[in-house]
């Protein structure tokens, strides 16, 4: 199957990831993880992602999952929903490097009835060749946006 020429800008992103990250929040304790994240290809204008993490004892912690796309090769768009009861519309300038992209993606959250509040996040994904980083922050639980997460992946499967 070829890709969708719409996902050129973000066709580095195939595959499957792997690395560590760390967490921080004002309300929790600083924390360390591990991520898988996959994005992948279905002959669809879109890729197909799914992301989860575990603690340094191998106890299972976030999840997630949802779709990106690119619109006319200058914004990307990321559709994602969570367990904890938040889906996100994140959007965002794409900027291409020689081997990938930056994206600065910006959301609007939507909460369930059950969920704790979370007002905004803010995402960036930088892609360098095999090396995928990746931050995030969040305005949540009456805390303006601060940062929440960084990670450093690298291709495990793919491309």
């Amino acid at each position: 199957m070829s890709l969708n020429p719409a996902l050129e800008p973000v066709r580095h992103l195939v595959g499957t990831w792997r690395g560590e990250g760390a967490g921080e929040y004002p309300t929790i304790d600083s924390f360390h993880y591990t991520e898988e994240v996959s994005f992948v290809d279905v002959g669809k204008p879109f890729l197909v992602y799914s992301q989860r993490t575990w603690s340094p004892e191998g106890r299972p912690m976030h999840i997630e999952t949802g779709y990106l796309r690119v619109v006319k090769y200058e914004t990307v768009e990321f559709v994602l929903a969570q367990p904890t009861g938040q889906t996100e519309l994140a959007e965002g300038p794409i900027e291409l490097h020689e081997e990938g992209f930056t994206a600065e993606l910006v959301s609007r959250v939507v909460n369930s009835a059950s969920a704790k509040q979370v007002d905004a996040t803010k995402r960036t994904i930088h892609l360098d060749g095999d090396t995928l980083t990746t931050s995030f922050a969040m305005a949540a639980v009456g805390v303006p946006m601060t940062h929440h997460l960084s990670a450093t992946l690298t291709r495990v499967e793919g491309e």
